[in-house]
């Protein structure tokens, strides 16, 4: 996608442009070729949606595979305004061989970040398609910036996997700047070591009554994490526990006291087992409070969910990390047996703060 991570939130009627009979318009993609046409994405895009990016992965190698139930789950919901904030391209005869999508991430703290998603299929590729949505992106997310938070510096966010070059050659020339470097770690559930002891500490399953302890630890741990935002309870529903991959029996926490100190969520992503023929689980969201770093949590809390992952079946785990993470996680996972398989690059481009 033109941009990839997970949270938002929803737009409001402050969002619309209007015309001079006050009936609210949309801002047209720039002019298209080939009787190539542009709209609003609808929930019956999403197979389709889901066929464009199967059809694009084998060039842009993400490492993620969605269905449309997954798309329905990042995409419509509450939080996301499909009406005003994505678009659609399609062929004369209805195809669809484009999409874009803009999300302003709530939450913020020292800037606002709005990601800019999308894709175009490679049959359509080199015919302006992405640089008009691109341009449409751009000019969305600034409005979208200057609605949510003119009070703060904005930040258009653009991910670009290894096989997407023309997308990086499209948001270079659009005045984007390579910020970020996440990798995409993996190993395989054999060999696994045993679970450390830490003294002090219990490790036990995720339980859904500590679901908001776990959200306020959550937003906690990143606060000193590059482009971390808080979720609050919706988003955090939304886009984590609540989400279908979300397995709370392969997920642990990590007791202090009897407060939640540290904590693993595993998610397993069936479209990915159908299209990889392994089954994966994946660490989606680590992390420990502050205060108790240093003692061991981490590394421990981690190995008791590689084992859970094992002994439900799971073929390896997964993970992603910011390669200059500042609590040194790159280093902790490639000694828990976890290797780079491909590295994700965030762009970023900066809208100023209102004066």
């Amino acid at each position: 996608m033109l941009a990839a991570g997970r949270p938002a939130r929803k737009g409001t009627a402050a969002t619309r442009s209007t015309g001079p009979d006050g009936v609210p318009t949309l801002r047209p993609v720039p002019t298209l070729s080939d009787g190539l046409t542009a709209r609003p994405l609808t929930a019956d895009d999403l197979p389709a949606a889901a066929e464009l990016l199967a059809a694009a992965e084998p060039t842009d190698d993400t490492g993620e595979h969605l269905d449309a139930d997954d798309l329905a789950e990042w995409w419509v919901n509450d939080l996301v305004d499909l009406p005003r904030d994505s678009r659609a391209v399609c062929a004369a005869d209805g195809a669809l061989v484009g999409v874009a999508v803009v999300m302003s991430m709530g939450g913020v703290r020292q800037d606002h970040r709005v990601l800019l998603e999308g894709r175009v299929h490679p049959g359509w590729r080199g015919r302006g398609i992405g640089r008009a949505l691109l341009d449409w992106q751009l000019a969305r997310g600034e409005e979208v910036h200057r609605r949510d938070h003119p009070e703060l510096p904005g930040r258009l966010t653009v991910s670009v996997y290894p096989g997407m070059g023309t997308l990086e050659a499209l948001v270079r020339r659009a005045g984007f700047t390579a910020e970020r470097w996440y990798a995409d770690m993996e190993r395989p559930l054999t060999a696994l070591p045993e679970v450390p002891a830490v003294p002090g500490v219990e490790l036990a399953p995720y339980a859904p009554e500590r679901d908001d302890e776990v959200r306020r630890a959550h937003n906690a741990a990143f606060t000193d994490h590059h482009g971390s935002a808080e979720r609050d309870a919706t988003a955090w529903r939304a886009w984590f526990t609540g989400m279908r991959a979300f397995r709370p029996e392969l997920s642990v926490l990590a007791l202090v006291d009897g407060a939640v100190a540290g904590y693993v969520l595993t998610y397993v992503y069936d479209a990915d087992t159908r299209a990889t023929g392994l089954q994966q689980a994946h660490l989606g969201q680590l992390g420990v409070l502050r205060a108790a770093r240093g003692r061991g949590i981490a590394s421990a809390a981690i190995v008791a969910a590689l084992q859970a992952g094992a002994a439900a079946g799971c073929d390896t785990a997964g993970l992603q990390v910011d390669t200059e993470n500042p609590t040194g996680a790159f280093g902790l996972y490639q000694r828990l047996g976890f290797a780079p398989i491909r590295t994700r690059v965030e762009w970023a481009r900066t809208c100023p703060a209102a004066p």
